[in-house]
């Protein structure tokens, strides 16, 4: 029941029935419709709704004509999601809806044909679904492909890729391979089946493994002209319907059991109402199956007579799909963060975007390294994964907007772990990056003292250096913006415990490499008088950290910082009395 089965499309009506047609069958594009459109003129508009239809159209000719699936399921159907939401927001200039399967048929028509199946997007759109029906049924919606088989006088005489739902591509040469598929039934009825073809998994618990491709590779196989023994005992059967079969639901499935087609009987289960939809559906996500599945299947034991079924979506099946693994998100900034070491990290602003109940709209990319290498662009779109549960992370880009924006990217050369001791165009962020650490945890720990703080004080005007704060009164804090006069006093108050930190915290705060706060030496001049030589007969100092260590004791910037906590009486920055040091020195 893979994305053939899912497509959701509709026949051309007057204007003022589409918005009806919409809600009744594209509960899917509904949180699509809750999201801004874009910002575009009319010409980008086209240009941009054109470029995502073509890219459609390549997927779906990959998967119907090539047995190649290029994106996954759940990307599939948010991106035709996202199609249906930008040509509601540009309806005067946006080209006709067009049929996904249109050109995917083939040249054997189906006896029966196959319908689609309406997704519904949550509880509610269940409950409401499940309600007004009596004898329902539900299974795994098995991640497959599908296809019709014909029996006649017990003998299997055709069996035919799902294509457009009303005419596929002959694969009954490959199917008589398939040791899932019986040559021969004991019964000289004809059959018409309707099923899916899968790839064998042991133990596959959907919630942990994901699809793994095992749809796509099942497809692929059957699109060759020949399968060896072990490709074609590697693909199971799922029947999912009996078109010419008993009435009744459970007579058609002990009767398929008996037949030996016996996946259906084993994961066919009863329904009442919505707490035992959510427990199957639960039941079947978390527990080890053969076969991949991306959701569950409700559909009414009784359904019209075959003759009836139409290549679109019925009325007595519907679709209620797995959380998804994999969020599109459309890319709206790309903010390259300087960190206090001069490390460039490019984040990408994201329309937010759900993934297990949590809200997206941030993904870091790592390395500006990465960010060269994909070329991420305001308006591309991205596929976001959930790393261990809990860290948003950026997989692939799934299509890139036409418009490529011009971005201002920071030279890497120029950003290190020395640069950037005072605010300034191209240091704001760096600049701002030490502040955040200097009143961490990590650093001198400043109750009540984080980003916001220092952006206030920032914004104010009143820090030209790393460390001009520590000169600020409480009354020049009052007149800073956004601190009334208790967090002015606050703010003071833990500026002052600043001056009480130890010394090597200090050299924490100010950013030191390390090897220097792990010695016994409590005075700055003892630190910042060493030669190479002397940092290489250090304990656990090689070439590259004395090299980091003598830069760093060394820079005249350091050096006025170091100067500027001596005189305003920090412990261990005070020139030794003992000592043959210059004060400027």
């Amino acid at each position: 029941m893979g994305r053939s089965r899912c497509v959701i499309t509709a026949p051309e009506k007057p204007q003022f029935l589409k918005a009806w047609i919409a809600i009744l069958f594209y509960p899917v594009t509904l949180a699509a419709w809750a999201t801004p459109c874009p910002d575009w003129p009319e010409p980008r508009a086209v240009e941009e709704i054109a470029a995502l239809d073509r890219q459609l159209a390549e997927w779906d000719d990959a998967y119907h004509r090539q047995g190649r699936s290029l994106i996954a399921d759940e990307l599939y159907d948010q991106a035709r999601t996202r199609l249906e939401h930008w040509r509601s927001c540009f309806a005067e200039a946006a080209p006709a809806t067009t049929d996904p399967l249109a050109g995917s048929g083939g040249p054997v028509d189906h006896p029966v044909a196959q319908t689609g199946l309406r997704k519904l997007a949550d509880e509610n759109a269940v409950r409401v679904w499940i309600e007004p029906r009596e004898d329902l049924w539900i299974q795994p919606k098995v991640d497959g492909v599908a296809v019709t088989l014909v029996y006649r006088q017990g003998r299997l005489r055709q069996a035919i890729s799902r294509g457009d739902g009303r005419s596929g591509q002959d694969w009954t040469a490959n199917a008589r391979r398939l040791p899932a598929i019986p040559r021969q039934l004991a019964t000289d009825r004809e059959l018409i089946l309707q099923g899916e073809l899968y790839w064998r998994l042991e133990d596959h618990v959907q919630a942990r493994d994901g699809g793994r491709g095992a749809r796509g590779k099942v497809a692929g196989l059957m699109a060759r002209r020949h399968l060896d023994n072990a490709q074609a005992a590697g693909i199971g059967l799922f029947v999912w319907d009996w078109a010419n079969g008993p009435a009744q639901m459970d007579e058609r499935l002990e009767t398929l059991n008996a037949l030996g087609f016996s996946d259906s009987r084993t994961y066919s289960q009863p329904l009442t109402d919505l707490v035992a939809a959510s427990h199957w559906r639960r039941h079947w996500y978390e527990s080890p199956l053969p076969f991949a599945s991306d959701g569950v299947v409700l559909r009414q034991g009784r359904r019209p007579p075959a003759s009836s079924w139409r290549a679109e979506l019925p009325h007595w099946a519907a679709a209620w799909k797995y959380p998804v693994s994999q969020a599109l998100a459309m890319v709206q900034e790309v903010e390259f963060a300087i960190g206090r070491s001069g490390r460039i990290t490019p984040v990408l602003h994201l329309q937010p975007v759900r993934l297990d109940d949590r809200r997206i709209s941030r993904v870091s990319l790592g390395s500006l390294q990465r960010w060269q290498q994909l070329d991420i662009r305001p308006g591309d779109q991205v596929a976001i994964q959930l790393a261990g549960l809990t860290i948003p992370r950026l997989d692939n880009v799934v299509w890139r907007a036409r418009e490529r924006s011009p971005l201002q990217v920071p030279q890497a050369d120029a950003y290190h772990a020395l640069s950037c001791w005072r605010p300034g165009t191209l240091c704001d962020g760096q600049f701002q990056a030490r502040l955040n650490w200097l009143g961490s945890k990590q650093g001198l720990d400043l109750p009540g003292v984080g980003p916001g703080t220092w952006n206030k004080l920032l914004q104010a005007g009143q820090l030209d250096g790393l460390l001009d704060w520590l000169d600020l009164s409480e009354a020049q804090l009052r007149t800073v913006p956004g601190l009334g006069e208790r967090s002015a006093a606050n703010l003071h108050q833990a500026f002052r415990l600043a001056r009480q930190r130890p010394f090597k915290q200090w050299l924490l705060a100010l950013g030191a490499p390390p090897g220097s706060t792990e010695e016994r030496t409590t005075n700055w001049h003892d630190l910042a008088s060493r030669s190479r030589a002397e940092w290489l007969r250090q304990p656990g100092v090689g070439a590259r950290r004395a090299e980091q260590l003598l830069a760093f004791f060394q820079h005249p910037e350091v050096r006025l910082l170091a100067q500027q906590l001596a005189d305003t009486g920090i412990a261990g920055f005070q020139l030794p009395a003992h000592s043959g040091f210059a004060p400027d020195q």
